[in-house]
């Protein structure tokens, strides 16, 4: 007599050896399978995790990094967790195993930065504004219009200065950077009902704008006008539902991939700060590893780094359709309303010198770092 299951469809045969491999021979290991398309076949799926376990098994060293992103997001938002694992891996010539905690398993923003530094994981990927309560100095990025554009932010993160000024203040918090997600500049995103699209830095008197607990980022639209409103992440989408907040700032990869698109009507690319992520590590545990594979795992991040930034422009335009799809639609500032932004809120206000001397020490550092972004020694990346 053969058996027979109610539900017969794919879905439900992959999900079934999913949860068959995640039992067996771990989470990651069905993860990895998943991603690569072998939960199609019983045959291949348990070829996937048989792979998976001999590297685990292999390893010296097993390395946690905790996503707040489920495997496959990099579509969309290109985290590239995957490609770092398996990069990892493969730099270190198999000496180290990467445990993947994608999805927020094990918490998101500021709750996995706080388990990096505490050694509960070794490493995490997280905001660079989650970051800045941990490593204050990180939150430099955040004063509008001099690190705003993919570009300058490339520049500013690979550059001597960055690494001479800002890196020391963050291992000093028992942080190592291991490398710096590009994913698009910060925007406006307006509610439905709202009348758009936002051109112009005087049309923001009055709206209230979600902001995350950054007093930078809360400066910043009260330069603008706006009335900053702190509304947790997880509440935001009701927030803007029911008019609480009529405004937000996320990247527009960000807006569709935490579903965003059926409350928004128009979206403004004013490219003031990054919306930008990193992948740190628990210095402690790094500094403990033998030198040749210290070099893999920074090797591994130059490369996924750069698989990253070629990712970005697919990433956008995949967000940009799903969202348009759904009617929200997009304004791209002439270069003089992108001038009035800047003379409105940039760096070069008065407002910001406290923040360049708490954050970098001094003005004059503040102005290296300035140079950095603006000189283009980094690798290309695409901007809006």
């Amino acid at each position: 007599m053969s058996v027979h299951h109610k539900d017969d469809s794919p879905q439900s045969a992959e999900r079934r050896r999913f949860l068959e491999i995640a039992k067996k021979a771990g989470f990651t290991a069905a993860v990895v399978a998943g991603a690569s398309g072998a939960l199609l076949t019983s045959t291949t799926a348990h070829a996937a995790a048989n792979e998976e376990k001999e590297r685990q098994k292999r390893a010296k060293y097993t390395m946690t990094i905790a996503t707040a992103y489920i495997i496959g997001a990099s579509r969309s938002y290109p985290i590239m967790q995957l490609d770092f694992k398996e990069n990892i891996q493969n730099m270190t010539n198999g000496e180290v195993y990467v445990k993947l905690a994608p999805g927020g398993q094990l918490g998101a923003g500021g709750a996995l930065a706080q388990k990096v530094q505490a050694g509960t994981i070794q490493a995490a990927q997280h905001s660079l504004s989650n970051f800045a309560p941990f490593a204050p100095a990180v939150d430099l990025i955040n004063i509008p219009y001099w690190c705003g554009e993919n570009q300058k932010f490339v520049n500013l993160v690979t550059s001597d200065a960055w690494k001479n000024e800002i890196h020391p203040k963050v291992e000093a918090k028992g942080f190592k950077p291991l490398w710096y997600v590009v994913i698009d500049p910060r925007v406006v995103a307006i509610r439905n009902g709202l009348e758009g699209p936002i051109k112009t830095p005087d049309q923001m008197e009055g709206i209230k704008f979600r902001v995350p607990g950054s007093k930078i980022l809360q400066q910043f639209y009260r330069l603008l006008g706006a009335n900053p409103t702190p509304v947790a992440w997880g509440e935001t989408p009701s927030a803007i539902k029911q008019g609480v907040a009529d405004a937000l700032d996320p990247s527009v990869e960000a807006l569709n991939v935490f579903g965003f698109k059926d409350v928004l009507s128009w979206v403004t690319f004013n490219r003031s700060v990054p919306d930008s992520q990193v992948f740190s590590c628990n210095l402690e545990w790094f500094n403990s590893l033998p030198g040749h594979i210290q070099e893999g795992i920074e090797f591994a991040s130059e490369v996924t780094s750069l698989q990253n930034l070629a990712k970005v422009p697919a990433a956008r335009a995949y967000a940009m359709a799903e969202l348009s799809r759904a009617g929200v639609q997009f304004y791209a500032p002439t270069d003089d309303e992108m001038k009035l932004w800047a003379d409105k809120a940039g760096h070069q206000l008065p407002a910001w010198e406290s923040f360049k001397n708490e954050l970098a020490g001094s003005k004059a550092a503040f102005d290296k770092l300035l140079a950095a972004a603006n000189e283009n020694k980094g690798p290309f990346v695409h901007d809006v």
